[in-house]
């Protein structure tokens, strides 16, 4: 039987307390994994494959991130703080972590950090910031974009016009607007998440999946994007410890496959422990498809 706990964490911005939840198993645990979810949703989102991994012996745990889910109010979902907030995404991964393994005597166990999506950039940075973990995997992500430097200058622009708290449909065109290419035959604006309907209909009713990003998380998503992608991260990553990249195979965040692979060509050129799963078919939810045992059965078989 899977017990399960909720966890608040002072954040790293010294005002939040970050909601989190965490999956006991029974008997002995085989160590911790530490999920961190993605732009607009929230951990609850994860609660089957938590509990898969908590079945096979883990304690699992996450926590919604500033301006999402239980951690933010209604008036601030969508925003992350007013200055830094991409670097508080960072830390708070590390300080949550850290409070549950001290929590749970933990400190000993093998511990793997993931993260989807924007999750996906922000444990790539914690890893090499803090290098707490002992495997990483990295679902969802992006390689290098080149507009990240004028978006970045875009997002100034606007921020100032408009505020931290406004909102941009230009962003959300420059940023998201091709996410549907190729699916357009579906006639469904969210087809890009994924080839379930199902999946793609809760998330369309779920109110804290459907809110706006403000200017300036926009612009801590493009810093967060960028940093994860610069040569320096290639080159402070741990060498040594095993780095597992899943993504749907026709996943647009990851450029179908395109993007993905130039993660992972950094990666192996840097010396590092590496290997890449892309998943043919699916698109950039592969939890919540019919891809969904193949993938549970090859994370817990890098983490055995």
């Amino acid at each position: 039987m899977i017990r399960t706990i909720e966890k608040e964490v002072l954040s790293s911005d010294k005002e939040h307390m970050l909601k989190g939840i965490i999956y006991l198993p029974e008997g002995a645990p085989k160590g911790l994994f530490h999920v961190v979810h993605g732009m607009t949703e929230y951990i609850g989102r994860y609660d089957t494959f938590m509990r898969e991994l908590a079945e096979e012996g883990y304690i699992v745990f996450g926590y919604d991130h500033l301006g999402h889910g239980k951690t933010a109010s209604d008036e601030e979902l969508g925003f992350i703080a007013h200055e830094n907030g991409w670097q508080k995404l960072i830390d708070d991964v590390f300080v949550f972590c850290n409070e549950v393994r001290k929590s749970l005597n933990g400190e000993k166990l093998p511990f793997i950090l993931m993260g989807h999506s924007m999750g996906s950039f922000i444990v790539r940075l914690t890893a090499a910031k803090y290098n707490h973990y002992d495997k990483l995997i990295i679902m969802g992500t992006g390689g290098p974009n080149p507009a990240a430097g004028a978006g970045l200058g875009i997002c100034g622009l606007l921020k100032g016009i408009k505020g931290e708290r406004g909102y941009s449909k230009f962003l959300y065109n420059m940023a998201f607007g091709a996410y549907n290419k190729g699916f357009e035959q579906e006639n469904d604006p969210y087809s890009w998440l994924s080839v379930n309907k199902d999946n793609r209909d809760r998330y369309r009713v779920d109110r804290l999946c459907t809110y706006l990003f403000t200017i300036s998380a926009m612009q801590d998503l493009v810093r967060l994007n960028k940093t994860s992608n610069d040569k320096s991260w290639f080159e402070n990553i741990d060498k040594k410890k095993p780095i597992l990249l899943v993504s749907g195979a026709e996943d647009p965040v990851g450029e179908h496959g395109k993007g993905v692979k130039k993660v992972y060509d950094g990666l192996k050129a840097s010396g590092a422990n590496v290997s890449l799963k892309l998943y043919e078919g699916y698109r950039h939810e592969i939890l919540n498809d019919y891809c969904h045992d193949q993938v549970v059965a090859d994370i817990k078989a890098f983490i055995a």
